[in-house]
C-alpha cells in the first residue's frame, strides 16, 4: 500500500479536521477552504469529508463550534480568577472578544456562518444561539459578581450585558472587515471608556476642609 493510500484509509480525528479547516481559513480566507482542498490537506477524499460533514455549511458551523470551544475554555480561565478585580477581568473579556485585526480567522468564520444562517435549519440556529448564550451568560455572571462586591454600580446585569455585547459586535465587525478608523486599539479604547463611564462607581466627593 502506498503512503497516500494509507493516509486516505486512516482518517484523522474530527478535531484534527476542524483545526486544519481553521488553519486554511487563516492562511487563505474562506474562499480558500473547499472540501477538495481540505481533503488534500488531511489526506482524505471529498466524498469521505462529506460523510463527516454532509455540506460545507455544516463544516463551517462545526469549525466555528470547535473554535468557540477553545475560546470558551480561555474565557473561563480568565473570568474565574476571583482574586483579580472585576474591571480587569472585564477588560480581559473584551480583549478576547475583539478581533485581532482585519481578516481575523475566527471572526471571518463567525460572519460567514451568520450570513448563511438565514437559510439554516432549526438545529443550526439552535447551535449558533448556544454560542451567543455562552458569551452572554459569562458576562452576566461577571457583572453580577462585580455588583455584589461593590466594584461596579448597581445595574441590571442582563440589560448591561446585552448593551455591551451589542457594542462589541458592532465594533468587532468594523475591525474584522478593516473599516478605516476602526482599528483594534481604537475600538478597545472606546469600549474601555464605556465600561468606566457606565459601570464604575462614581467617585466619592472630597469633603471641604474645615
Amino acid at each position: 500500500m502506498t503512503p497516500a493510500a494509507r493516509r486516505r484509509n486512516s482518517a484523522p480525528p474530527r478535531e484534527a479536521l476542524l483545526a486544519a479547516a481553521m488553519a486554511m481559513i487563516a492562511e487563505h480566507g474562506l474562499d480558500g477552504l473547499t472540501m477538495a482542498g481540505l481533503g488534500r490537506e488531511v489526506g482524505m477524499s471529498s466524498g469521505h469529508l462529506l460523510y463527516y460533514f454532509r455540506t460545507k455549511d455544516e463544516l463551517l458551523l462545526q469549525t466555528l463550534e470547535w473554535s468557540e470551544g477553545r475560546l470558551g475554555a480561555e474565557r473561563s480561565a480568565l473570568l474565574s480568577r476571583g482574586t483579580v478585580p472585576v474591571r480587569e477581568r472585564l477588560l480581559a473579556y473584551v480583549d478576547l472578544y475583539v478581533p485581532e485585526g482585519p481578516r481575523d480567522p475566527h471572526w471571518t468564520l463567525w460572519l460567514e456562518v451568520w450570513n448563511r444562517s438565514q437559510y439554516a435549519d432549526a438545529d443550526a440556529h439552535a447551535r449558533q444561539a448556544a454560542i451567543e448564550r455562552a458569551w452572554h451568560r459569562d458576562l452576566v455572571a461577571l457583572l453580577a459578581e462585580g455588583i455584589s462586591r461593590a466594584e461596579l454600580r448597581r445595574v441590571d446585569p442582563d440589560r448591561i450585558a446585552a448593551r455591551l455585547r451589542a457594542l462589541l459586535d458592532g465594533f468587532s465587525v468594523h475591525v474584522a472587515v478593516g473599516i478605516p478608523g476602526a482599528g483594534r486599539e481604537t475600538v478597545l479604547t472606546h469600549v474601555h471608556d464605556f465600561i468606566d463611564d457606565t459601570l464604575l462607581p462614581a467617585p466619592v466627593p472630597e469633603l471641604p476642609a474645615s
